[in-house]
């Protein structure tokens, strides 16, 4: 159920043309959502930009689409949180653009946090690399924060929850939307273990200006930025030019000179982001004292591998092998190395990809770290 205060700033926000701005100016004129309200809209003051607010029709109590959308926000149980709640993320209200409301589906939002974008179309390293930092950086209790979207975000949110860490997705739709459709089951997940958050109405679609928008909101909320994977043009380079503008550390993966999901990356790294190879850059960085103490847990996990599963492992890396090679590598025939490889593929060790070709799994760090 909403509260007064929620059905007040909703019903501002859902003015047609009042806009971020409107609000927010709003808000500092008359103190809350609900004094304005007590003000007609012609005793309005003019507000930034020149927007004639006096034209402007706020929905009634019983407009159709307010009703509508407070019960969709009831249905998913999402919470409306003002510019002016006690529990604004501190973070959003140091830059320029702040947004005037967040709407809030799951836990509300603490602590430290990374943001971790990049390519869509990912690389089978770029995800290896994607879930083996995050992994780390969720085990020691700092939020990793996304868009949702495919490849990257989507690996970086599910190394999070895989752990039982806290992950946020920032949407550039409405909170009752999922994009891309097939990340439903993902963004579930998240609203039941970590947060969903969108600065736009219930019922948004998912159109190419919001993303900028919400990119300004993924790296607001964090301490650090880490690019995975990116071309020259690519929306991530948009969150790293925000994550600069607002004062966040920048760290990039670099790739191959040949590969185009590097050439972003790459750049980045000559402008003097961050390098990175392991969660260890990014925490010596912002989070030091965790640093050590991260490392000594990733090695805990050779404990449940036998000697010739972590000798498997050590064969393994985040570039794709064929089962034959492994066997070569590993002095076995297929068909006995094939029983092997799926107990690991079990027990999180590895990553089967199509055409027979493995993967080390993050779960896989500590016995790496440990047999070399």
């Amino acid at each position: 159920m909403l509260t007064t205060r929620e059905r007040a700033w909703l019903r501002l926000h859902l003015t047609r043309g009042l806009g971020r701005l409107g609000l927010l100016h709003l808000l500092a004129v008359y103190g809350s959502a609900e004094e304005a309200l007590l003000h007609s809209v012609r005793q309005w003051p003019q507000a930034p930009g020149g927007r004639r607010m006096a034209l402007m029709a706020v929905p009634a109590e019983n407009d159709p689409l307010l009703l509508a959308t407070i019960e969709t926000l009831e249905q998913y149980g999402v919470r409306i949180v003002a510019f002016d709640d006690a529990d604004y993320p501190p973070l959003l209200r140091t830059i320029h653009d702040p947004p005037a409301l967040l709407y809030q589906r799951g836990r509300p939002l603490t602590g430290d946090a990374l943001a971790v974008v990049g390519a869509r179309k990912a690389s089978s390293s770029g995800l290896y690399l994607t879930t083996q930092i995050c992994t780390v950086i969720a085990r020691c209790g700092i939020s990793i924060i996304s868009g949702l979207a495919r490849g990257i975000d989507s690996a970086a949110h599910r190394a999070a929850l895989d752990v039982g860490g806290h992950t946020v997705a920032i949407l550039g739709c409405g909170i009752d939307v999922t994009y891309p459709p097939e990340n439903l089951s993902l963004a579930e997940q998240i609203s039941a273990h970590g947060t969903l958050l969108s600065e736009y109405p219930p019922g948004t679609p998912p159109l190419a200006g919001h993303f900028p928008g919400r990119n300004r909101i993924i790296s607001a909320l964090s301490r650090g930025v880490l690019i995975v994977e990116a071309t020259e043009k690519s929306g991530s380079l948009i969150t790293a030019d925000f994550a600069l503008e607002q004062g966040r550390d920048v760290f990039a993966i670099p790739g191959a000179v040949t590969a185009s999901n590097s050439s972003g990356v790459n750049s980045l790294l000559k402008q003097g982001a961050h390098l990175v190879t392991e969660a260890r850059d990014i925490l010596d960085i912002l989070w030091p004292e965790y640093a050590h103490g991260a490392v000594n847990s990733a090695q805990t996990d050779t404990n449940i591998y036998t000697d010739q599963e972590v000798s498997i492992i050590r064969q393994l890396s985040f570039e794709p092998q064929h089962i034959d090679d492994l066997a070569r590598k590993c002095g076995l025939t297929p068909m006995e190395l094939s029983v092997t490889l799926l107990q690991l593929e079990l027990r999180g060790g590895l990553t089967q990809l199509p055409g027979m070709r493995y993967i080390r799994a993050s779960r896989a760090i500590g016995a790496r770290q440990e047999s070399i």
